[in-house]
């Protein structure tokens, strides 16, 4: 029997369609443990199989190793290159940030050469708001317009925390020059302040990536990390979030995954995978949502549980987008 598929979405005004669910490749680079390579190369494998055709990472990530494993995963996969489409970034590297015209420029054949591919689909501006927002309008944003009209990249993408970051870019330049955001931590249950952008985004043509929808560890079992910026009342209130569910013999990721994937004006949401297991849990939650729906009465206890802290957000400092 041939396994089940994921939903596809449009993103934007771009002409691809990205599974509901995208495949993180940070932990590849080894940012969250260890990871062979054979369980990277099964993961993106098992990911491919079951409808995943949205593979997103960085130079930054495990200072480019996540690039050099996700290149060699896809190669194995051996399938053509237009059933999948890759995002990697540029602007963030584990020497610190450089949106200057030359940087990107040279970023993206280092990117290409690491992933063994021609062209990616969609080159996003990494955690903008570390930079100059005017530098990005002013001279990232044009360099990465030659490298599309040279077919190096496909589309132009800019991520980052703040939300107020991509309507100042999107109001400074022409429409059509960005194609698609990336939004982390800002559509999950104890966050979903992106909504109130949605019709903006819409309005301009953007498409919509959202990362995180676990808030980074902080709706997990095993919780946050040591690292997170969240301030302790929102950890509070999500740790007791998870020890409601866990009570009632439910999984608070699957819980969250399913809140972030039911709103479909989001094209896409990358989840951090490195195990086949993981995969296969990730991709059986977007299955239950699509054939049987949510856990609606869990879903509105916990709701209820984090409504103190909603929209809590915290400062960008520390960071593994």
């Amino acid at each position: 029997m041939a396994a089940q598929t994921l939903q596809l979405r449009p993103l934007g005004n771009t002409g691809l369609n990205l599974s509901s669910v995208g495949f993180g490749a940070s932990p590849l680079g080894k940012v969250f443990g260890d990871v062979s390579e054979q369980d990277a190369f099964a993961a993106v494998r098992e990911a491919f199989r079951h409808g995943v055709n949205f593979f997103d990472t960085s130079p930054y990530y495990g200072g480019t190793l996540s690039e050099k494993v996700l290149g060699k995963a896809l190669k194995a996969l051996g399938a053509p290159r237009d059933e999948y489409i890759v995002s990697t970034k540029c602007g963030r590297y584990k020497e610190g940030f450089d949106f200057s015209a030359e940087r990107v420029t040279k970023s993206i054949d280092e990117s290409l050469e690491r992933l063994q591919l021609d062209y990616v689909d969609i080159l996003q501006c990494h955690d903008i708001e570390f930079g100059s927002l005017d530098q990005i309008v002013n001279e990232t944003l044009p360099a990465l317009q030659k490298l599309k009209q040279a077919g190096k990249i496909r589309f132009i993408g800019i991520t980052g925390l703040p939300l107020g970051i991509f309507t100042y870019v999107l109001d400074r330049v022409p429409p059509g020059t960005v194609d698609v955001i990336l939004s982390y931590c800002h559509y999950s249950i104890n966050d979903s302040s992106l909504e109130d952008l949605l019709p903006y985004l819409k309005s301009k043509g953007v498409g919509v990536i959202s990362a995180s929808p676990l808030a980074m560890g902080l709706l997990t079992e095993a919780g946050a990390p040591e690292w997170h910026p969240a301030s302790s009342e929102l950890k509070a209130a999500c740790r007791a979030a998870v020890d409601h569910c866990k009570g009632k013999g439910k999984n608070i990721s699957k819980l969250a995954l399913q809140y972030s994937l039911a709103n479909t004006d989001i094209s896409s949401v990358l989840v951090g995978m490195k195990s086949v297991k993981e995969v296969e849990e990730n991709i059986a939650a977007a299955l239950e949502l699509a054939t049987t729906g949510t856990d609606e009465e869990t879903l509105s206890e916990i709701t209820d549980i984090l409504k103190p802290v909603k929209n809590q957000s915290w400062p960008s400092g520390i960071q593994q987008s």
